[in-house]
């Protein structure tokens, strides 16, 4: 196995893929480098001597400047670098790019479920809805009165307490088979808002949810409130509408401060649900071609591996799905910090172009009155694991978008269109970004992952995708696919094919994701505002 790596040719910086030490001597393309100092695998070395000023490239492109003059050999680190990116030109000329060859794909289909307006999603759940945190509490425990007793949401923890208990699964009434098959769950989501902020941040919520209430993976609703909050149903209504005029799934509306007491209400609501469940058990899986995926391509836990193995990985297929007229949602706009010249390039509408542009202004600016900059996104998990400046960082993260040309822009919970690549403004975090993505209508999210994350989502799949081996072995119970071959030397092409077919097969219901096994659920609206 090669020990060290240049990514493209205009490079000056070495991407050490073993751990060397200083003194040791690495040769590439008949060039030989003896190492300044010790530079752990997923690290970067210069390439020849530096001086103060000098800017240094990765994936072809600057990413960083020189602060501290650096030896031919030497480690680049927090202490000798600063992020550095190029200037951004609006006037680029058309972006050309080599379609796939999709051939062999053309025919395949995966098992969706079709919604009677066409739509097609990769999951048929029940949804309870809070419009304010403090509904949270209904919302689980409505979930928990229909869900365990239908067979859903068994934990594998449950014969642990039985045992030290001293009680026994053959006792217990548990349900073995599930009364309505074609229903893949009860789901619900909790809110962190609602109430206490601005007038902006409850519609943006209200908008959020009803995003979520109109996603193809959603068969029907309840919906909580408690009367006085600032997310009145009215609002979640209209965005409901502006979503999709024509909405006609069952959608039950319970607000607590006009009932006697909590009891009726929850009551009546398991009651109301329950019914509205055996017309949703009507709907069947059938065969729907690969243009009706429409992907979240996601990163987190990112390590220095992450721009050379899981999300090339990631963009091939991507690139794929694009080319078979399915859509793509590339979001993190913090991660595309010193990717913005790429971005505007692929952008097909001068618009677009624009748009983007602003919408990362926008950002910057939100984050200097927190006295911080986007740049700031790497945390010292990402910094340990050799993503250096945000720039590093950003260029590697922008591989989940393959290279394809980009249709749309959208901002956080914006629909994306059903074909083409998006670019969706969230933040790096986690689960706001694949709440964001959920929201644009992703219906399965490939995550990559280099130091480890459980994330998952209420509704749609999250598949989750080492870029290195270790994590793959040590965090087995949450990796669902592996890229770490790609470091070993397995060419990028066949482990794309490896990892499309298996979104085929969670798209399908035929995998079941690592994060739903775990019922790691996880949902934060992106507050954007100030708590009042």
């Amino acid at each position: 196995m090669k020990k060290i790596l240049l990514i493209n040719e205009a490079d000056n910086l070495m991407v050490a893929l073993k751990d060397l030490q200083k003194g040791e001597t690495v040769t590439w393309n008949n060039e030989t480098y003896t190492l300044a100092t010790d530079v752990p695998a997923k690290h970067k070395f210069v390439m020849q001597d530096t001086k103060i000023g000098d800017v240094l490239y990765l994936y072809g492109l600057p990413v960083a400047k020189v602060t501290v003059a650096i030896p031919k050999g030497g480690i680049i680190t927090t202490q000798n670098v600063k992020h550095y990116t190029a200037e951004v030109n609006l006037n680029t000329s058309d972006y050309h790019w080599q379609r796939p060859d999709v051939t062999k794909w053309q025919s395949r289909t995966f098992n969706g479920v079709v919604r009677a307006d066409g739509r097609v999603g990769t999951a048929n759940y029940w949804l309870i809805i809070p419009l304010v945190f403090c509904q949270n509490r209904n919302v689980l425990k409505l979930q928990e009165a229909l869900a365990k007793p239908l067979g859903y949401n068994l934990s594998q923890y449950d014969e642990i307490t039985k045992n030290l208990l001293g009680c026994h699964s053959a006792n217990t009434s548990q349900v073995t088979q599930r009364p309505f098959p074609n229903i893949d769950g009860i789901r619900a989501l909790t809110v962190n808002s609602g109430c206490g902020g601005t007038a902006n941040d409850a519609q943006s919520l209200c908008k959020i949810l009803a995003a979520y209430a109109d996603h193809p993976n959603v068969a029907g609703i309840t919906v909580f409130a408690l009367g006085c909050e600032k997310s009145q149903v009215n609002i979640f209504d209209d965005e409901l509408k502006a979503r999709n005029p024509h909405f006609d799934k069952p959608y039950l509306f319970f607000r607590q401060q006009e009932w006697k007491n909590e009891d009726e209400m929850m009551t009546e609501a398991i009651k109301q649900t329950f019914e509205h469940l055996k017309s949703v058990n009507e709907v069947k899986r059938k065969p729907v071609p690969l243009s009706k995926l429409k992907l979240g391509v996601k990163c987190g836990g990112s390590d220095g591996f992450s721009g050379i193995s899981a999300n090339p990985t990631m963009g091939i297929v991507s690139d794929i799905v694009v080319s078979l007229g399915g859509g793509s949602a590339l979001a993190e706009f913090p991660e595309l910090c010193g990717a913005e010249g790429d971005m505007v390039a692929r952008c097909i509408s001068p618009k677009d172009k624009v748009h983007f542009l602003e919408l990362m202004k926008q950002y910057e600016e939100q984050a200097k009155l927190c006295n911080a900059s986007i740049a700031d996104n790497p945390s010292p998990g990402n910094i340990k694991d050799g993503l250096i400046t945000d720039a590093i960082k950003s260029l590697g993260a922008a591989k989940k978008g393959g290279h394809a040309p980009i249709s749309a822009v959208c901002d956080y919970g914006d629909p994306m269109p059903d074909s083409g690549l998006s670019l969706v403004c969230t933040p790096g975090n986690d689960v706001e970004a694949v709440t964001g993505q959920v929201a644009t209508g992703a219906n399965v999210v490939i995550f990559s992952t280099g130091l480890g994350t459980p994330t998952g989502n209420p509704i749609v799949p999250v598949l989750k995708i080492a870029t290195n081996s270790i994590v793959a072995e040590k965090l087995s119970s949450i990796i669902d696919f592996d890229c770490g071959p790609v470091i070993d030397g397995k060419p990028l092409e066949s482990v794309a094919e490896d990892l499309l077919e298996l979104v085929i097969k969670t798209a399908s219901h035929d995998y079941i994701v690592k994060a739903d096994q775990l019922e790691q659920y996880d949902f934060i609206f992106w507050k954007r505002e100030v708590s009042l």
